[in-house]
């Protein structure tokens, strides 16, 4: 009679033991290698755009605008809405779908149909956690996860005046490269921001930040800067940056007012993670103060586009000062690589 020897339980129970603790010790290994490669084609999307950026300068000889506005008074008379990414698609492979955009009429004009609807790959980071496409009523908007730099507090003095931010972009401000004179490699263009954010717009509460030259601090408590719950505001839950075509700071731009990845919980009872300020929207010709902050689905920052075209990871740890000199063009700080 030959005797087989086969496992014992205790013998199977060790080996499934071992297995799971193999596992548990690879999976972080590689999630942290899939998060690098989605690091890396975010850094790509944003060369990407930064070279588009400056074969629109070199073009049309300044940069875009992030929105064209006119009026008389606080009266709005012209705008079709339309931001800066729709202008440089020409300059980003996309000249079909720029062909398709009727810029004589409203964005959501009908026949601008198609053009709401698209997703550019080459806005979206590839770590964004939500759709690439909002649903809205029985359509759906495409998202962009990138924003223009637009200011600190201060994004625009609203129809009629002449004042210009002190970033790259802004409402009917379009700057030259000559503009940067803190030298381009000095100077944002763009960071990330997360998709679905619960903005604030349109706030009362906010109204004593109407000075361009008396602006919060990086370091201001949020909470006595902008009141809690924020009485009388449009809260705008999950919209924010989920229309790649639109004007809006909430959507397609950065201000540099609290450092990347300042969590500000909003809300009766703080119940959303992460909310956005801004007093008024642009498109309404009245002056917009904004806290619009740079994030990201990275680990420990967020990247960032630079005038030089080249793409840095700004840690969130970066001192809020620092952050803010980086989004001036001209405002004469020494900056050292190694502080941000």
């Amino acid at each position: 009679m030959i005797s087989r020897r086969g496992f014992t339980l205790i013998e199977l129970l060790v080996v499934i033991a071992i297995i799971g603790v193999l596992i548990a010790l690879l999976l972080p290994a590689v999630q942290a290698a899939r998060e690098a490669a989605r690091r890396m084609q975010c850094t790509s999307n944003l060369k990407q755009i930064g070279l588009a950026l400056h074969n629109y300068h070199g073009t049309i000889g300044a940069l875009p605008p992030s929105l064209a506005i006119a009026g008389s008074g606080t009266t709005v008379t012209w705008t079709n809405s339309f931001g800066a990414f729709p202008r440089i698609l020409p300059y980003a492979e996309q000249g079909p779908l720029f062909n398709t955009i009727n810029f004589d009429v409203d964005m959501f004009d009908g026949s601008n149909d198609t053009v709401r609807v698209q997703v550019v790959g080459v806005l979206i980071c590839p770590s964004e956690t939500g759709p690439p496409a909002r649903a809205s009523g029985d359509s759906r908007l495409g998202i962009a996860t990138y924003g223009f730099v637009q200011g600190d507090w201060f994004v625009w003095g609203g129809i009629g005046s002449t004042m210009k931010n002190r970033s790259a972009f802004g409402p009917n401000q379009s700057r030259t490269w000559a503009e940067f004179r803190d030298g381009t490699s000095n100077t944002l263009l763009m960071s990330e921001g997360k998709a679905y954010m619960t903005y604030y717009r349109d706030c009362p509460a906010l109204a004593h930040i109407n000075d361009p030259h008396n602006i919060p601090g990086p370091d201001a408590d949020p909470y006595a800067v902008a009141p809690e719950y924020l009485g009388g505001c449009a809260v705008r839950v999950g919209e924010g940056r989920t229309q790649w075509f639109e004007s809006g700071v909430h959507h397609n731009g950065i201000t540099t007012a609290w450092p990347p990845n300042k969590q500000i919980p909003g809300g009766p009872n703080r119940e959303y993670a992460e909310v956005d300020l801004t007093s008024s929207r642009e498109k309404r010709g009245l002056p917009t103060f904004a806290a619009i902050t740079a994030r990201s689905y990275h680990p420990g920052g967020v990247n960032a586009l630079f005038g030089d075209g080249s793409v840095r990871f700004v840690k969130e740890t970066v001192n809020g000062w620092t952050w803010r000199a980086l989004g001036t063009v001209a405002g004469g700080e020494v900056i050292s690589a190694d502080s941000y």
